[in-house]
């Protein structure tokens, strides 16, 4: 979790089950990796596990 990149053309506005507070944190922060996103305040682990199973779904 901690090293598993984020893409930096990442757009959390399409991505379907973020908060809309997240979104705006998301954007405003842009983490590098997904353990730099667990550690924004106001993104929720809910909203994490949206990050993750989106970057499954880029891999496959």
């Amino acid at each position: 979790l901690e090293n598993k990149r984020l893409p930096e053309n990442i757009d959390y506005i399409q991505m379907r089950g973020l908060s809309r507070e997240a979104q705006e944190k998301l954007i405003k922060v842009r983490p590098g990796t997904l353990g730099q996103a667990s550690r924004i305040p106001g993104v929720t682990p809910a909203d994490v596990s949206v990050l993750w199973v989106a970057l499954e779904h880029r891999k496959a």
